[in-house]
C-alpha cells in the first residue's frame, strides 16, 4: 500500500511506496514547538539524570503535548532531503497500541521504501552513523520539512547509534539542543544523549568489500549478520544515499 502525505503548504501528494499506515500528514509547524523536541529524543535518555536534564520543569507539559500527538488520527510525517534525490521520511505512527516513529529511505523510481530504524517498544536500529547523521542534517538541500540543521539533527537523532562519536559531536548536539529546546543545561544533556544514544545503544560501523556501510547492532537492519538484515544490494543502495553530496559510498 502507498500512503499519501498531505502537505499543509503544498497540496500535491507525496507517496511512500510500500509503507502501510496513515493518513500521513506533513506538519512542519510541529518542528517549531519546543515541547515536541523534549519528547522526540526521549529514547536516547537512558537514565534518570538524562531524563531530568531533558524534561526538567516541563515534564508534565511535554507529556501532555506528546499524549495529544499520539492520539491524533493522522500520522505526522517529516522529510529530510539527501543527495541524489533521496529522501529520509520520519513518520510518527499514531496507531493505537503501537505508537512509534519510523525512519524510511526512498528515492523516486524505487519500488519500496527502505525501513532504516524504528523507535518504539520494539526498537530496530541503529540506522545511522554519526557521520551520516551530520551529513543529512547539514547538507542544506531544499525540498524537505525544514532547512534548519539543528532541527534536522534532532529529528534524526533517535535513529543514530555509533561507538566512535568524534569529540566535536558534543558541541554540535549542544548547539542543536540550545537552539530548539530551551533546556537549562544543553551541554550536560548533549553528553548524556551521546552516551545513551538510541534505544539499542552504540554500534560499530565498518565498510564491506562491496563498499556498503554496515554495523554490528543486534537489532539493526544494516547488520548483515542479522536474519532480518537488508539484502546486499539494498545495503549498498542505503550507503550511497547517505553519502555526502557529490560522493558515492
Amino acid at each position: 500500500m502507498m500512503c499519501s502525505v498531505t502537505n499543509s503548504t503544498d497540496p500535491r501528494p507525496a507517496r511512500i511506496p510500500g509503507y502501510d499506515g496513515g493518513p500521513l500528514t506533513h506538519q512542519p509547524e510541529l518542528l517549531g514547538e519546543p515541547l515536541f523536541w523534549l519528547g522526540h529524543p526521549a529514547s536516547c535518555a537512558h537514565h534518570e539524570e538524562a531524563e531530568s536534564l531533558l524534561f526538567g520543569a516541563d515534564h508534565e507539559a511535554a507529556g501532555a503535548f506528546h499524549l495529544n500527538l499520539w492520539e491524533r488520527a493522522e500520522w505526522p510525517a517529516f522529510t529530510v532531503p539527501l543527495a541524489g534525490d533521496h529522501r529520509l521520511h520520519v513518520v510518527h505512527r499514531t496507531l493505537r497500541d503501537d505508537t512509534g516513529v519510523d525512519y524510511l529511505l526512498h528515492r523516486p523510481g524505487w519500488d519500496l521504501a527502505t525501513l532504516l530504524a524504528r523507535d518504539d517498544g520494539h526498537f530496530m536500529g541503529p540506522g545511522l552513523s554519526w557521520h551520516e547523521l551530520v551529513t543529512a542534517a547539514d547538507n542544506a538541500l531544499p525540498g524537505g520539512s525544514t532547512t534548519d540543521p539543528h532541527a534536522r539533527l534532532l529529528l534524526l537523532l533517535p535513529a543514530f547509534g555509533d561507538d566512535e562519536v568524534p569529540d566535536e559531536a558534543l558541541g554540535r548536539l549542544t548547539a542543536a539542543l540550545r537552539a530548539r529546546t530551551g533546556v537549562d543545561a544543553p551541554e550536560p544533556l548533549a553528553a548524556a544523549l551521546l552516551e545513551g544514544q538510541g534505544a539499542p545503544g552504540p554500534a560499530r560501523w565498518t565498510t564491506t568489500g562491496q563498499g556498503a556501510t554496515v554495523n554490528d547492532g543486534e537489532h539493526s537492519f544494516r547488520n548483515p549478520a542479522n536474519p532480518f538484515a537488508l539484502t546486499a544490494d539494498r545495503l549498498a543502495r542505503v550507503a550511497t544515499a547517505l553519502a555526502p553530496p557529490g560522493k558515492t559510498a
